[in-house]
């Protein structure tokens, strides 16, 4: 088949799902004793001496640090069966490869070698150990490293591996899925297709409204009950009234905090730990219990707006609420605003550890995320983060100025339309999906919508709750890629 027949294929296709009911598509799943499973691979750790500097021969020449993947060819028709690589983003390359199912499970059906690549910086490739985040060392953490890396990568093992002629298809998702689509657009010459899941490729480009996120975070809360985001608001409004009578001890007792607030600072900083448990909720509401970025229940919105709404005193609601993120063992007897919660130049949260100080300077530097609650779009406090306070937090953290509108620069921001053979999947809970591509630009650029879908829903393993929605959009997944696939080897 020729790569035009190709691409009238995958348009063809897409319109007869549209038309066609949903009984008639096949479950991309494997059933056992009436559960859903997915192939479980055993993966092999291992690191690769990757480059340090990419791009100045002058600065490191050609020093190298331990770049940890995984890889798996449990399923790999070897030196034959295409490569699927997964573009690893900020964190522990374990956590998503864990969380990936869906990986996997079309790697066992397409007899794809898998290999799951961790991000410079992050986990434990660390190019200069505990010295990483150093001044100026964190200066080789970009974009563009990152993609150098995973280009480099791709051909060595590759060649290692004698798979020159296998295809590559990327996968990512949130920020490692801007990378898939990074990828394709750099290395069209080694990438042969992108899934990116949940890639808020336009918003962290600077291209939207900055009440976007956080008025989207409401919505999930306020389609479950509009009385929820009352709720919610109301209680906000509670902490703001003991706040500016600096009644600090009530505030204290309300939340259960482990110590006692004294300054408009730390009532700030509250504001943001609970505004941060709703972003997470609302990200993460899948239909089942999740451990993925911390311990989940099932539906976490609707339990959210249970507890909320199941209580007198809204203050306690408010707290009962935020442990479901922050106490969900219950093991916890207060919670400690600055070590539970870090702000840093990504209002929707950096996380811990030395993960958090990497995307803090990336949020500094390429990534865009100047979004703001403002208590009229959405249910939370008026919390402002303008280009200006960015400029102002990353100057004193990092010693940066950021270049706004360097992403859209390097990778094309809104002007795709003669990119070609990428997926955009986008689930409508996701607070993040508005900060994507949710129109197909062509019939290679792909946007796939799931109803009922949170944050990359479709990556993870399939599972006996999943809406119908999902498991039509892996199907569709399933499909176009095997049609990239045989496209490249007839290239």
């Amino acid at each position: 088949m020729s790569s035009r027949q190709g691409l009238f294929w995958v348009i063809a296709l897409l319109t007869y799902w549209e038309t066609l009911g949903l009984t008639h598509i096949e479950h991309f799943q494997v059933k056992s004793h009436g559960q859903t499973t997915d192939p479980k691979p055993k993966f092999n750790e291992k690191y690769f001496p990757q480059i340090l500097d990419h791009f100045n021969y002058n600065s490191m020449g050609n020093g190298t640090f331990d770049q940890r993947y995984l890889i798996t060819d449990e399923y790999w028709m070897r030196g034959y069966g295409p490569i699927f690589f997964y573009t690893g983003n900020e964190g522990d390359i374990w956590e998503f490869a864990l969380n990936s199912g869906f990986i996997t499970a079309l790697a066992a059906q397409q007899k794809a070698l898998v290999i799951f690549a961790e991000h410079r910086y992050y986990g434990k490739s660390l190019p200069f150990g505990k010295d990483s985040f150093n001044i100026p060392e964190v200066g080789l953490l970009t974009v563009e490293q990152a993609l150098a890396d995973y280009a480099v990568m791709i051909t060595e093992l590759k060649q290692q591996l004698a798979a020159k002629a296998c295809p590559v298809i990327v996968f990512g998702g949130s920020y490692g899925g801007m990378l898939s689509v990074y990828m394709r657009l750099r290395y069209p010459n080694i990438v042969a297709g992108a899934l990116a899941a949940s890639a808020p490729i336009l918003s962290t480009a600077g291209i939207g409204e900055p009440k976007q996120f956080f008025q989207d975070v409401t919505s999930d809360f306020e389609n479950y009950a509009p009385e929820c985001r009352d709720a919610v608001r109301g209680a906000f409004q509670k902490l703001q009234d003991l706040a500016q009578v600096k009644d600090y001890r009530r505030i204290q007792s309300a939340f259960t905090l482990c110590q006692t607030p004294s300054s408009d600072k730390d009532i700030h900083q509250l504001n943001g730990f609970l505004r941060n448990a709703f972003t997470l909720m609302a990200m993460l509401d899948y239909p089942y219990i999740t451990h993925f970025m911390g311990n989940m229940p099932a539906n976490p919105v609707k339990v959210a707006c249970d507890t909320m709404l199941g209580g007198d005193d809204l203050l306690h609601a408010l707290k009962d609420t935020a442990g479901i993120v922050y106490n969900s063992t219950g093991d916890l007897t207060c919670f400690d605003l600055y070590t539970l919660y870090v702000e840093c130049a990504d209002p929707t949260g950096c996380g811990l550890g030395f993960n958090s100080l990497a995307w803090d300077y990336q949020a500094c530097t390429e990534v865009e995320l100047c979004f703001e609650s403002n208590n009229v779009t959405d249910m939370f406090p008026v919390m402002p983060f303008t280009v200006k306070n960015r400029e102002q937090y990353c100057s004193k953290r990092w010693g940066v100025i950021p270049r706004p509108g360097w992403l859209k620069t390097q990778f094309w921001g809104d002007s795709l339309s003669t990119a070609s053979n990428i997926i955009f999947s986008n689930g409508d809970l996701d607070p993040w999906a508005n900060g994507g591509v949710r129109k197909s630009l062509s019939s290679s650029l792909i946007a796939i919508n799931i109803s009922g879908g949170a944050h990359h829903l479709d990556l993870r393993d399939a599972n006996d709750a999943d809406p119908a929605s999902v498991i039509k959009s892996r199907k569709m997944e399933s499909d176009i890629i095997a049609q990239w696939v045989k496209m490249a080897r007839y290239k």
